[in-house]
């Protein structure tokens, strides 16, 4: 049984992350999220992969974290409200109603967005591109 809390962790990571990506891309990045949670490389809940980071008490070290939002020293608090609603609706999609739906990232582990290049990515393997993410394993 999935807790509502890991809804709202799932949610706020696909709305930080793809907002503004289609609902492909949006779907993507909870998968790459989902994965990180069955993988034993990562943490075992949505909440803590969404979270994962470099903490210093209570708080995330700025810039320092898997998914940027999370430490960026910006509010978390979504602002555009359809958008949220839309990455609501696709966590519980993915949490809920639609396990046999087909992984669009390949299994990817790690994703970033193409206008940067991080030093991680040269030791990964891309999967998939889709809108502006580059997934990788």
């Amino acid at each position: 049984m999935v807790e509502e809390k890991e809804l709202e962790c799932l949610a706020l990571n696909i709305y930080h992350e793809a907002r503004n990506e289609s609902t492909a891309g949006m779907v993507a990045v909870g998968q790459v999220t989902l994965n990180r949670v069955g993988s034993t490389r990562f943490p075992d809940s949505v909440c803590k992969v969404v979270r994962q980071g470099v903490y210093r008490g209570r708080y995330p070290v700025r810039n320092r974290c898997q998914f940027s939002w999370h430490c960026d020293g910006h509010s978390d608090i979504p602002y555009n409200i359809r958008s949220y609603n839309r990455s609501v609706e696709i966590a519980q999609w993915l949490l809920f109603t639609n396990p046999w739906l087909p992984d669009f990232t390949d299994g990817s582990l790690f994703y970033h967005a193409s206008y940067v290049l991080p030093k991680w990515s040269r030791t990964k393997k891309i999967t998939s591109r889709i809108d502006s993410h580059i997934f990788y394993r």
